[in-house]
C-alpha cells in the first residue's frame, strides 16, 4: 500500500478556504469533514485537511503561525504537464489566491510555479521529464 500525506493547515475562514481548494482541483472527502474541518483530496495520496484555528491549536503546544508574516512550509505537488502548472497556477489565482509569489522555474526538464492560498499558505506546482532530468544530472561536472 502507498503511503498516504496528510497536510494540515490552519486556516481563518475554513468555507472559504474550502472553496478555494475546490476551484484549484481538489475535491473535498465529506466523510472527514465536519463545522472545524474539510478534507481536501488532491489524489488518492494526497491529502490538506483545513482545520480552523481552535481544531488546528488541539494538535500542537505552539503558536499557530501567520502564513503571512512566516515562512512555515512550502509544498511543492507534481503535475502532469508544462500546460497543468500553468492551469493550476491560473485557477488559484481566478479562485482569489496571489500567484506567482516566489520566481518561475523553468530549467527545460523541469518546470515550476507558485500560489499562495487565501491564508498565506504557498503551493508550488512543478512538472519534471525524468527522463531529461536523469540525463542533465547524469552529465559530468565542467572542469573550472
Amino acid at each position: 500500500m502507498s503511503k498516504l500525506i496528510f497536510v494540515n493547515l490552519p486556516v481563518s475562514d475554513l468555507a472559504r478556504a474550502t472553496a478555494f481548494y475546490e476551484a484549484v482541483g481538489a475535491k473535498k472527502n465529506e466523510q472527514f469533514c465536519d463545522a472545524t474541518a474539510s478534507c481536501m483530496v488532491f489524489s488518492d495520496t494526497i491529502h490538506a485537511m483545513l482545520l480552523t484555528h481552535d481544531k488546528f491549536r488541539q494538535f500542537t503546544p505552539k503558536q499557530v503561525a501567520n502564513a503571512r508574516e512566516t515562512s512555515e512550509v512550502l509544498i511543492c505537488i507534481s503535475a502532469d504537464s508544462r500546460a497543468d502548472v500553468d492551469q493550476t497556477v491560473d485557477r488559484a489565482g481566478a479562485a482569489g489566491g496571489r500567484v506567482d509569489p516566489g520566481p518561475k522555474q523553468d530549467h527545460g526538464f523541469m518546470y515550476g510555479r507558485s500560489f499562495e492560498d487565501p491564508d498565506g499558505h504557498i503551493w508550488e506546482v512543478m512538472w519534471m521529464d525524468l527522463a531529461a532530468a536523469q540525463a542533465a544530472m547524469s552529465k559530468p561536472a565542467a572542469n573550472v
